[in-house]
């Protein structure tokens, strides 16, 4: 199936939210849903509110004081819901990790669906992780 179909099928709306770090995947994020890729021709959107939302794209490392905030906008979404991690923070906190603010990783914090790997992963991979998390 191609990413068409995969699109036609369901149309992803996305909350980006940056929790903190050096900001390089909240740029490819944003750069993925650019003119250039096109994305918004397959309905995926990037909406303001998370009771809109299917997808939460999580950049940065969990630290301590975003991590209340990223779980009540968890809560917020309607089901069904996934969660991706983007870039290597979410995974292991990264270069960040001995930090004393620092929550640990995004799937100890809330349940996560799929990584994608990178510092930082190009647009291409963030729109494969979205499509392989709605083959999910």
């Amino acid at each position: 199936m191609g990413l068409e179909e995969k699109f036609k099928k369901k149309s992803p709306w996305i909350l980006h939210y940056e929790t903190g770090g050096c900001n390089g995947c909240a740029i490819e994020v944003v750069s993925a849903l650019t003119p250039r890729f096109d994305v918004e021709r397959f309905g995926m959107l990037k909406k303001a509110t998370p009771r809109h939302a299917d997808i939460l794209v999580v950049t940065g490392p969990v630290n301590k004081h975003t991590k209340e905030r990223l779980e009540r906008i968890y809560e917020q979404m309607p089901e069904p819901k996934h969660v991706i991690g983007v870039g290597t923070c979410p995974t292991s906190c990264n270069l960040y990790k001995h930090c004393y603010n620092m929550a640990g990783p995004l799937d100890d914090v809330i349940p996560t669906d799929s990584f994608v790997p990178g510092c930082p992963p190009k647009p291409e991979s963030i729109i494969d992780g979205v499509v392989k998390t709605l083959d999910l």
